[in-house]
């Protein structure tokens, strides 16, 4: 990989030129991320990550940037890689190099062959800590570059798909050191994926398409907690929301919450908007094609880009292309257009910013403990999948609610007593 010129530190990035808009909008964003400011303070002072080499695989964003600085200012050596072709943000990836001396490997609308170049780069960093976003860092390291696990001591897992992925991996043993899953922290899948994923989303195809939501049939697929974020957002926006399950508890919670809930064969004639929430493939598939109607928009807001089967729509269709930025036409044999947005990736960082800074502030403090609890527990660690311990978790929200200027009770010593005792009854 080439190192730039400009900056002397290796990086693949679009511009570094436009270092001064990114690092005024890292800027911009670390005033909403109070509780990392904290995080970031004490790391400068205890160094918890010194001599560590932390590669990170993460969408290259203004609340990634912060993290990334928070981590060197705590003593680590930082690599960042794109977690996904559509997601960076160049003028960030270009301060990061050229403000913070961070090398980065991130190109928005980078190719498959240069999306896995990237994560090359940041395996050939030789990472004692991993940071993943979906798992593509680590299924590298455990597929191709097998020669660098013996310098992992661990890692940490952003999202959903990711964690899906690993816990498959510890299952059948061939994990080869402890993550950490962030998104199992309440304070980040009851904040970051509710409401985070239901404003950045509906942000997202709204920036793409211009649509106005109010009166419009929107199907949801899936009732996450991703799910009902955006059923959630799209509701409040006026639009007719239908809720697609497989699992019989989280389709009748979407149905108590006010929803109609029926299965995507019903829904793919009458919507006409929907979203992919699920962590699976081919959620939209060929004979859901055949009922959509003529103006149909797709999209998706699971990690990878597979929820929709573009390959198939691709066989069905007559001809195809760019009607808007992030907008793809598909002409069908019988007349129908369809309309897929941001390629089927995650459309809320395709199209727009993902996620406001406010909630990641939380997502990114369990990051940044995450990875100081893995450098100071790993040797007691087995190959597993761990959940963010509960204190931490906790502190999160402390720090959170502090920042808020939001105080709560406290339970006094008798109540702490009822509770943990069984002798009091009616």
């Amino acid at each position: 990989m080439p190192v730039n010129t400009q900056s002397q530190v290796a990086c693949d990035v679009k511009d570094l030129a436009l270092a001064d808009l990114g690092k005024r909008r890292t800027e911009w964003a670390f005033q909403s991320m109070p509780v990392l400011q904290t995080i970031r303070k004490q790391f400068i002072k205890t160094q918890p990550l010194a001599g560590l080499r932390v590669s990170a695989c993460l969408h290259v964003t203004t609340e990634t940037a912060n993290l990334m600085i928070t981590l060197k200012d705590g003593g680590a050596s930082i690599v960042l890689c794109a977690s996904n072709p559509l997601s960076t943000q160049d003028d960030v990836a270009a301060a990061l190099v050229r403000d913070y001396g961070i090398p980065v490997y991130a190109i928005k609308g980078e190719n498959n062959d240069v999306y896995y170049s990237h994560i090359t780069a940041a395996a050939d960093h030789k990472p004692n800590l991993t940071m993943d976003d979906g798992a593509d860092l680590v299924h590298m390291l455990h597929t191709k570059r097998q020669d660098l696990l013996a310098e992992v001591v661990g890692g940490t897992e952003e999202t959903t798909t990711g964690v899906i992925r690993l816990r498959a991996m510890a299952k059948e043993g061939v994990l080869k050191y402890p993550i950490v899953a962030v998104n199992d922290a309440y304070t980040k899948h009851l904040f970051d994926n509710r409401y985070g994923t239901g404003q950045s989303t509906i942000d997202g195809i709204i920036r793409a398409t211009n649509v106005l939501l109010a009166g419009l049939t929107l199907v949801v697929a899936g009732y996450g907690w991703c799910g009902r974020g955006v059923a959630m957002r799209a509701r409040g926006l006026g639009a007719n929301v239908i809720v697609t399950e497989v699992d019989p508890t989280k389709a009748l919670e979407a149905l108590m919450d006010g929803y109609r809930v029926m299965s995507m064969q019903e829904a793919a004639a009458i919507g006409d908007v929907f979203i992919t929430v699920t962590g699976n493939k081919h959620i939209i598939g060929r004979d859901h094609f055949e009922k959509l109607k003529n103006g149909a928009i797709l999209a998706n807001s699971g990690h990878f880009n597979v929820e929709i089967d573009l390959e198939a729509l691709g066989k069905l269709a007559s001809s195809r292309r760019q009607t808007r930025e992030f907008v793809e036409e598909f002409a069908l044999r019988d007349g129908r257009r369809i309309y897929v947005l941001g390629e089927g990736r995650l459309i809320n960082l395709a199209a727009a910013e993902g996620h406001p800074a406010s909630v990641m502030d939380m997502s990114f403090a369990n990051q940044a403990l995450a990875a100081d609890y893995m450098a100071k527990n790993h040797a007691t660690l087995e190959k597993q999948v761990y959940s963010v311990p509960d204190a931490l978790d906790k502190q999160v929200a402390k720090m959170k609610l502090e920042s808020m200027g939001v105080k709560i009770d406290r339970l006094t010593v008798e109540q702490e007593h009822y509770l943990s005792s069984w002798s009091e009854g009616t």
